[in-house]
């Protein structure tokens, strides 16, 4: 029976208006898109490692730091508002026309997710190795906030009303702790089926495994604030 072939893709626009070249700023000594590209390079499983960019600069990063960069994403797929799932089937579709490769998982790193567990990468691979009925599987933290708590805007008045329905009789006015556990995705890491994106056009599908990390100290970098916590963090 052949390896699993597993696919590591790392979406890295070169437009940022929060941090110039947030993509490319420097963190613990090395570029902040290198620590992605270094996690899946040591991670065992992992079959290849690829970018995808619309920027010659972070293409010669990359390919500095070993990962594949085989084409330029075409800029109507590094817009501001461009999901990652038109992303994704576009480097899919590009590797089967032009090699005729399929892997059979996908990891999604974001570059903007430096810091990760090699051991996590691995486990997560194989938890989605051995489910073969799931669809994807994401990494949650325990969430800071309950959605049950959450709120919205409603009307000219501004009246308040509830983010999400629930069968709990005024959840919002409950103890959180008597509240069902909830649980935030910081984007840390995704495990996808090559079929999920696709076939069913859909970066998760609808059977998500979890896996669930304890740490709050996850830092998606999205601004300069969340840069200088995560140098805070790593004593820089």
């Amino acid at each position: 029976m052949s390896e699993p072939n597993v696919l590591a893709i790392i979406p890295a626009r070169g437009g940022s208006k929060s941090i110039p070249d947030k993509n490319l700023v420097e963190l613990a000594g090395k570029p902040l898109i290198a620590h992605s590209i270094i996690s899946a390079i040591e991670t065992p499983s992992i079959s290849r490692v690829l970018v995808t960019t619309d920027s010659d600069k972070i293409k010669d990063v990359s390919i500095h730091y070993d990962a594949e960069v085989p084409f330029i994403r075409p800029a109507n797929l590094s817009e501001d508002d461009t999901p990652d799932l038109p992303v994704f089937q576009h480097c899919l579709e590009w590797l089967q026309l032009n090699e005729s490769y399929s892997p059979d998982l996908v990891i999604h790193l974001r570059p903007t997710t430096p810091f990760r567990n090699v051991n996590v990468i691995e486990e997560c691979i194989n938890k989605m190795l051995m489910t073969k009925e799931a669809d994807s599987l994401r990494v949650v933290t325990p969430s800071r906030e309950h959605p049950y708590k959450m709120w919205t805007l409603d009307g000219d008045f501004e009246y308040l009303s509830p983010l999400i329905s629930s069968e709990i009789h005024e959840p919002y006015n409950q103890p959180r702790q008597s509240l069902p556990v909830s649980y935030f995705q910081p984007g840390y890491l995704d495990v996808i089926r090559t079929n999920t994106i696709t076939h069913l056009s859909s970066m998760s599908g609808s059977k998500i495994m979890g896996h669930i990390l304890q740490s709050t100290n996850i830092v998606d970098i999205d601004d300069q604030l969340s840069l200088d916590f995560s140098r805070f963090l790593h004593g820089e």
